[in-house]
């Protein structure tokens, strides 16, 4: 079964596309909102979970983890981060743009040196961040060559996080790029849950061939939640006696291609509920009639607001 790790969008950040993320965070100062990331990476810590997924654009994401790691230097940790958005919300929840997309070969140079002085040595994995077709990074010769010279030279493995309703074209087109005789991204980050699975075959294509994949947005942004809006999700985990978010990541953990499932929880009341899909019994297969088309799924998460 694959691991919970903990991403750290929600918690770095005052505002977030996540269901009631303003409620979560009632005190959104730097200072208070750092002091409440290191006690969230505590309690992940001590409840087992040893992946912590981050990016330069969670605000103050990487600088809250590097306050964490250096204090308390945790033993086999493993930190995933993610270069090619510039946080742009200057710490408001309601800023007009949060984050800006930049996949250039500029912005790669930029943001690399950054998360290295804050994340190393526990950094691992170093992804390009959402990355489409569209933005045309994956057929950007400097940036893929950059990538493998600090996959090469830097110790670090290179991924690719995906989004949007083409996921499993994206995936398979990262797949198929190789430098230095071998593969390139050795680390796939995609968004599934019930109500989005088009991404599994072709994760089960890149898990076949040796790529490690981490599953982000196992709740939906928090649709499915006690706070969310899909009631038969609600009504479904009332008949198998288990929190919507629980059964939610169960649903995730059990993908057989799956390395490592994300919580994105804000809080120790959602982590430990989030944790409880370690005990929830779940068959791979399950729950297919909850699956939205791609197309519908990415409009309406479009839509949600930044709270």
């Amino acid at each position: 079964m694959a691991a919970l790790g903990l991403g750290l969008a929600a918690l770095g950040r005052p505002g977030y596309m996540t269901l009631g993320h303003s409620g979560d965070l009632p005190d959104p100062s730097e200072r208070a909102m750092a002091a409440h990331a290191a006690q969230m990476l505590d309690a992940a810590y001590a409840a087992g979970i040893r992946h912590v997924d981050v990016a330069r654009s969670y605000g103050q994401g990487e600088l809250f983890l590097h306050a964490w790691l250096t204090s308390r230097q945790p033993d086999g940790v493993t930190v995933s981060s993610k270069w090619g958005y510039r946080y742009t919300a200057g710490w408001q929840r309601d800023a007009a743009v949060h984050e800006v997309k930049d996949h250039s070969l500029a912005h790669l140079e930029a943001q690399w040196p950054e998360s290295k002085a804050l994340l190393m040595p526990w950094l691992r994995v170093y992804q390009v961040h959402s990355a489409t077709l569209e933005s045309g990074v994956l057929t950007d010769g400097a940036v893929l060559d950059r990538l493998a010279r600090l996959r090469d030279e830097e110790g670090v493995e290179v991924g690719a996080s995906v989004t949007g309703p083409r996921q499993p074209d994206v995936i398979d087109a990262a797949c198929a790029i190789t430098r230095g005789g071998r593969r390139l991204f050795s680390w796939l980050q995609a968004t599934w849950n019930v109500l989005e699975p088009s991404a599994g075959p072709a994760l089960a294509r890149a898990h076949a061939a040796g790529v490690r994949v981490i599953v982000k947005e196992g709740v939906a942004n928090g649709r499915l939640t006690a706070r969310g809006d899909v009631p038969a999700w609600l009504a479904e985990a009332r008949r198998r006696d288990a929190s919507p978010d629980a059964l939610a990541l169960a649903a995730a953990l059990a993908q057989p291609w799956a390395t490592v499932v994300l919580s994105g929880a804000a809080t120790r009341e959602q982590l430990q509920a989030n944790l409880a899909a370690r005990s929830v019994a779940v068959e791979a297969g399950e729950f297919g009639d909850f699956a939205r088309a791609p197309s519908v799924y990415w409009q309406e998460r479009a839509a949600l607001r930044w709270t």
